[in-house]
């Protein structure tokens, strides 16, 4: 009955108004300057004024539900951090803390989320071991007094589920939140209607999403997911995608964007909104007012019709850049020779997330037959698993007989490897690398994966160079020099002009022979940017990533740190409409007519393997002599 009496009344505030969650807990706590190594959860103990802040900034925003920090107070997680010996009294104070913070009809969510171990037969974790955890975990929290139990940044279904199941009879209602990634499903392939149907059927009092992605992510999600649902959705996203700016991890959706999110998933039928990594007080008390008085219901979404057209122009191509010295005069000339002789234009594919490489191979090839000049190979972007790259990248210039040029990243191998890597990279022929920092793993959401980065993109740089000059990284000299062409990344609108400048120039002093810059919107933020770095001693290529919808456009400008798109390309994507592609094919090529006289070739970044979008772009610029 304590139960049945509980789950009506959070339904009934569910269905009378549209409920706010809090924001970020570990975000805030880092913002403060907790490292992320440390075990958050274990500040409940350790700063109790310091999480009680906190929790009564969100109150004082407009949350109407807090969540207790105790996500990963586990036992499994907490035994990782030596702080088992204080389970009970972890969560305990983190319900107690949240209590003593909340307002009147404040609700405490004791939020529980991944055991940090793969369930079998991925991992070694039986399921009946995880409902001890579970159990253990959400015993401790209903009987401290939490309202209701949050089981929350779930990846895989079937944990999520051993979790509904081992907590739902404890009195409190159990609201579960799913993560999904860029594709609109989880990690494990689960789509959003799948997981609601299943994961409805469990007794759950509300289902939803959080974390991965950012507000555009979402609310795609929330189109499918609210539908399919019999009890009310959650939308909790992240504040876009972090970016590592002077040594610290910024998230940089602002509360207005958090406030036009919100607006979008009532309409789409959300009951709940709030945030997760990097939203702040701020961001809730901006999502709230948008919200206020608002009743949920649900509503469908009509099918976005896509359509592309070819379009043609051609300008003027620049002076030939001098080669670079230091490598053999024998190396066959590439990409990177061409770049001053005519206009050099790369395309990127990024690998497959399986073992399927035949249509990549069939788009290299047609890319090809339309003027590409090379193909780009990333590694691994936004850190989920495809491909090797360096493999990937072999296919394609053996398959397709086009010139790749591989990211190499320094987030997965350490300097013993990387320089393992780029030996067997130059073993397969390839001859053009770009040295990347690469997203950190945080981004890409996997559990128990480490972040390495015993480089960054400087010293990456300086690596390669030596390998050129036929040294190791001891110093010890080897059999023969390697012969790559660097490319290093630039962004023309960073978050810190001048530290971006900066870094660009020891790239350059550590032996880069060319540059791809991120993608641009106007060719004014390159001529400014240019400004800054005047008489390049290397040429560049100017980054396009042409935009597919209107959504897209949204989706870059506020959750893509350190890019931006114009006011007035964002509205002539809305006034498209069904034609988004063709519009932002046509957009893309008026950009790269603008910025062709800045530059000496062009990187084309296709979104969601929309491969014709590339393709018609080179159509359009003609000849490039």
């Amino acid at each position: 009955m304590e139960r049945e009496n509980a789950m009506n009344h959070l339904k009934e505030r569910l269905g009378r108004h549209i409920l706010v969650f809090d924001g970020g807990m570990g975000t805030s706590l880092y913002a403060e300057g907790i490292p992320f190594s440390q075990c958050f959860d274990a500040l409940n103990l350790a700063r109790p004024e310091l999480v009680r802040s906190i929790h009564e900034a969100y109150v004082a925003a407009g949350a109407g539900i807090l969540e207790t920090n105790t996500f990963g107070a586990n036992r499994i997680r907490l035994t990782e951090a030596n702080k088992v010996e204080n389970l009970r009294a972890i969560n305990e104070a983190g319900v107690l803390l949240a209590r003593d913070a909340a307002g009147e009809g404040t609700l405490i969510a004791g939020s529980m989320g991944p055991l940090g171990k793969h369930l079998a037969p991925i991992g070694a974790m039986r399921p009946d071991e995880a409902h001890q955890v579970f159990r253990e975990q959400g015993e401790i929290l209903v009987e401290a007094g939490a309202d209701l139990l949050i089981i929350e940044t779930m990846t895989n279904l079937e944990e999520m589920l051993v979790a509904v199941r081992a907590v739902r009879d404890l009195g409190a209602p159990v609201v579960g939140l799913m993560s999904f990634t860029e594709e609109g499903k989880t990690l494990f392939g689960n789509k959003p209607q799948e997981v609601a149907r299943i994961l409805g059927a469990e007794g759950v009092a509300a289902l939803g999403a959080n974390c991965s992605v950012g507000p555009l992510g979402i609310l795609e999600v929330l189109e499918k997911m609210v539908p399919a649902s019999p009890v009310p959705v959650v939308a909790m996203p992240n504040a876009g995608l972090p970016r590592l700016v002077g040594g610290r991890y910024l998230y940089l959706s602002s509360p207005e964007y958090m406030a036009e999110f919100a607006r979008k998933a009532a309409d789409l039928g959300a009951a709940a909104v709030g945030g997760c990594c990097g939203t702040t007080p701020e961001h809730i008390r901006a999502l709230a007012a948008s919200v206020a008085g608002r009743t949920p219901r649900r509503v469908g979404s009509p099918p976005v019709v896509e359509v592309l057209e070819t379009l043609s122009g051609s300008p003027p191509s620049p002076a030939p850049f001098p080669a670079p010295p230091g490598l053999a005069s024998h190396r066959a000339p590439g990409f990177y020779e061409m770049l001053g002789r005519r206009f050099a234009v790369s395309v990127e594919i990024d690998p497959p997330r399986g073992l399927q490489v035949e249509r990549f191979v069939k788009s290299a090839i047609a890319l090809k037959g339309k003027g590409a000049d090379a193909i780009n190979v990333a590694d691994s972007p936004l850190a989920r698993p495809r491909m090797s790259p360096t493999a990937f990248s072999h296919i394609i210039q053996r398959e397709a007989g086009i010139e790749t040029i591989l990211h190499v990243s320094c987030r997965d191998r350490n300097l013993l490897a990387t320089q393992s890597e780029l030996m067997g990279a130059h073993a397969l022929g390839l001859r053009n690398v770009i040295a990347v920092t690469g997203d950190p793993v945080q981004v890409g959401g996997y559990l128990k994966a480490t972040d390495v980065f015993d480089l960054d993109s400087v010293s990456l740089t300086r690596l390669i160079t030596t390998l050129n000059r036929g040294q190791d990284l001891t110093g010890k000299a080897t059999d023969q020099p390697t012969e790559f062409r660097i490319c290093v990344a630039a962004n023309p609108t960073p978050v810190d002009m001048q530290v971006e400048v900066d870094k660009l120039w020891r790239k350059i002093d550590a032996g880069a022979h060319f540059i791809f810059t991120q993608p641009i919107y106007a060719a004014a933020d390159l001529e400014r940017f240019l400004e800054r770095v005047p008489d390049l001693p290397i040429p560049l290529c100017v980054g396009i990533l042409p935009l597919r919808n209107a959504r897209h456009a949204e989706f870059i400008h506020n959750e893509i740190p350190g890019m931006s798109v114009p006011a007035e390309i964002r509205r002539r994507m809305q006034e498209a409409g069904e034609a988004g592609l063709e519009t932002g094919v046509e957009i893309a090529i008026e950009i790269l007519r603008e910025a062709r006289p800045l530059c000496r070739g062009a990187y084309l970044m296709p979104p969601f393997n929309r491969f014709e979008m590339a393709g018609s772009i080179l159509e359009a610029l003609g000849d490039r002599s």
